[in-house]
């Protein structure tokens, strides 16, 4: 099935008796696999009589080549499989075999993509950027502190270097244009956090896609944004360089080096909002965050400051 989308990914019409040929089977057999593209891969394809099939747009495939070509300095030894439950569970798996750190985990589509909080992440193939990058941390809590915080400074700016200007910060981890997601970040640790551990940097970028029924918030994408579609192999490689800036920084400085420059970029700085903490909301008005990377809120007049992996944020109406 692959091999007939290796043949079609250049988005012209090719015709089923070309297709047959080229693999060897019948042409209903093309048939037949066309239909599991359809229905397996969510893979829109026209069937023109007298032309052929085409894909809905042409496709282009991650390259360990071509990220490496454009990556400079920064070459993380990468695994890019065509489908993986999450790319955050396959580094995991990885790190439990033995693959020594810093390494860099992509798919071409994600069968049970998650985001924050349980929540689900969609994952259409062959369009976004699901990608997990693995780091061995020696020496303890305060390289973790603020570490979400760092990784959505290079998203964003990998984000304004392809096109999306208006790319923006959401506490905790998430970058918005305006007030539609275009990425979430994910990190997830395994190991002794005071002694040597391995943390998963997941990140999750709307790329290439248009349409999503499934997504249950207000979304864009580096195309919608830009109005034209993006090389996610020039990505890869322009992101990896910024992660590995800012990571750079906020190891040798901490994440207070950062603090600022966060602060300057989070969309709703001194807006309205609503924590919600499970069942309990807290409202306030947003001072920024601290030397940590905890949220600080001024509630009924007092500052104070909120961290922890199940909080999470919003507008409040009369913001």
């Amino acid at each position: 099935m692959l091999t007939l989308l290796e043949l079609l990914k250049d988005g012209r019409f090719h015709s089923g008796e070309a297709l047959g040929a080229a693999l060897g089977v019948s042409r209903s057999a093309v048939w037949k696999q066309l239909q599991h593209l359809e229905a397996e891969l969510n893979l829109p394809i026209h069937k023109v009589r007298g032309r052929g099939y085409q894909l809905a747009s042409p496709l282009a495939f991650l390259n360990a080549e071509e990220i490496a070509a454009n990556s400079g300095s920064t070459v993380w030894p990468v695994y890019i499989s065509d489908s993986v439950d999450s790319t955050n569970a396959e580094a995991l798996r990885l790190v439990d075999a033995g693959s020594a750190a810093p390494f860099l985990v992509l798919a071409e589509q994600q069968t049970a993509g998650r985001g924050r909080r349980g929540r689900k992440w969609v994952s259409p193939y062959a369009q976004n950027l699901y990608y997990s990058l693995v780091l061995r941390i020696e020496g303890g809590l305060r390289q973790l502190e603020g570490l979400s915080l760092v990784v959505g400074l290079a998203v964003m700016q990998a984000l304004r270097e392809a096109g999306v200007q208006r790319a923006a910060l959401k506490w905790p981890n998430d970058v918005l244009v305006e007030d539609k997601k275009i990425a979430g970040i994910l990190l997830e640790l395994v190991g002794d956090p005071a002694d040597i551990c391995h943390v998963v940097l997941g990140i999750g970028i709307n790329v290439n896609m248009q349409k999503a029924a499934d997504v249950d918030q207000q979304w864009t994408s580096v195309q919608l944004e830009t109005g034209s579609s993006v090389d996610r192999n020039h990505l890869v490689a322009r992101l990896g360089l910024h992660l590995q800036g800012y990571l750079d920084r906020h190891k040798s400085l901490g994440f207070s080096a950062l603090q600022e420059e966060w602060e300057q970029n989070h969309l709703w700085q001194g807006r309205a909002v609503s924590l919600i903490a499970g069942v309990n909301q807290i409202d306030g008005v947003v001072l920024g965050i601290d030397r940590q990377g905890a949220l600080r809120l001024s509630v009924d007049g007092v500052e104070k400051t909120y961290s922890g992996g199940e909080l999470s944020l919003r507008l409040r109406d009369d913001s």
